[in-house]
């Protein structure tokens, strides 16, 4: 009797066992994530694939992420539609790439004169970003988390000082999003390049002059072999966002457990990025100065009030350009003045006294 049992109880074991493998196999979902970041790439190509490597991870294999950099499925550019198309299932990128498709793409990355880390990161989760960033991703059959932030970039790479800004006409600078709008209406010719293709451009002199993120990332791209002049601070991403694009349809194919998993990893990332750029940003400025011969400077006021007066038109202008973007466009407004008038009383007003004190 209990020989019988012991076999009926493997039998059954068995046929669990058998059972178990195909039903495993449909529950995996291939997860396809291509890049606008070259491949181990300090600053924001490492963190890429860790937020891939990781979704994988926590997922226990359920999701199977297959990580392409830029260029290595389709080009840095074409990673909207790739996902869009439903040919792959998300990205990884800075949504303000998209603003030639819709104005209101920008403000999720960055706009001139916009958020920091900190402000964009209330507004996004508990300030109606999210939501408002669902309802235009919606348009385009995407669904969109904040996955990583820069903090304040820098002004850029020249070859000349910038003393007016009269010295920005005619200059051909790489700067994407709103801010390359602000330097054209300073007279500069805006160029929209992939960060692989930078340091080639800058060389060679087909741009003269660029923007990238910061001390940490633009050492790894060597712009200070091309150019010595080293401005701050940057008035087009003050807190720059990076995002977890993935088509809806498949999204939507996912239980809760594993949408909840994302979102969990694009969270972590999210602040992962920010404290490892911080982390290094110090200490590879002092690199570029100490051992590359790296001349930092600061935008004048008139400069910057030349940028101040260019980005309110650039604004205006993408705000007008259909409901939703004003809907966008006058939410971040007013986030920004809400959130800053706290900012300016707390981290503003505290480091500047410290500094104040510690300096003496």
């Amino acid at each position: 009797m209990e020989r019988r049992k012991f076999l009926t109880g493997a039998a059954l074991a068995g046929a669990a066992t058998t059972l178990s493998a195909p039903a495993l196999a449909q529950g995996k979902k291939e997860m396809v994530i291509v890049s606008t970041w070259p491949r181990d790439f300090p600053g924001l190509g490492l963190p890429a694939q860790r937020l891939s490597a990781r979704i994988t991870e926590l997922t226990d294999g359920r999701i199977d992420v297959q990580y392409f950099a830029a260029g290595e499925r389709v080009g840095a550019f074409d990673s909207f539609d790739e996902v869009a198309s439903g040919n792959a299932q998300a990205y990884i990128a800075a949504d303000y790439y998209w603003k030639g498709k819709h104005p209101g793409w920008a403000p999720f990355t960055a706009i001139p004169f916009g958020m920091t880390y900190t402000e964009i990161d209330a507004w996004i989760k508990y300030g109606g970003g999210q939501e408002l960033w669902d309802e235009l991703a919606d348009e385009f059959g995407l669904k969109n988390f904040a996955a990583g932030n820069t903090g304040v970039q820098m002004g850029g790479w020249f070859n000349k000082e910038i003393e007016s800004a009269d010295d920005l006409k005619g200059l051909k600078i790489r700067m994407p999003g709103l801010g390359g709008d602000v330097m054209a209406k300073l007279g500069a010719s805006p160029v929209s390049l992939p960060g692989g293709q930078i340091y080639e451009n800058l060389v060679s002199g087909a741009i003269d002059a660029t923007e990238w993120v910061g001390p940490y990332n633009d050492y790894f791209l060597k712009l200070y072999e091309a150019a010595k002049y080293y401005y701050w601070p940057g008035m087009h991403e003050p807190g720059a966002q990076l995002a977890l694009g993935m088509n809806k349809s498949w999204w939507g194919t996912l239980s809760k457990n594993d949408q909840d998993i994302i979102q969990a990893a694009c969270n972590e990332e999210n602040a992962r990025t920010m404290a490892e750029t911080n982390a290094n940003n110090g200490a590879y400025l002092n690199r570029l100065i100490n051992d590359h011969g790296v001349q930092l400077r600061e935008f004048n006021d008139d400069v910057y009030e030349a940028f101040g007066e260019a980005s309110a038109e650039v604004i205006e202008e993408a705000r007008d350009h259909s409901p939703l973007s004003k809907k966008i466009y006058d939410a971040v407004l007013e986030k920004r003045a809400e959130l800053g008038s706290w900012t300016a009383l707390s981290d503003m007003a505290y480091v500047q006294k410290r500094n104040a004190v510690l300096n003496r």
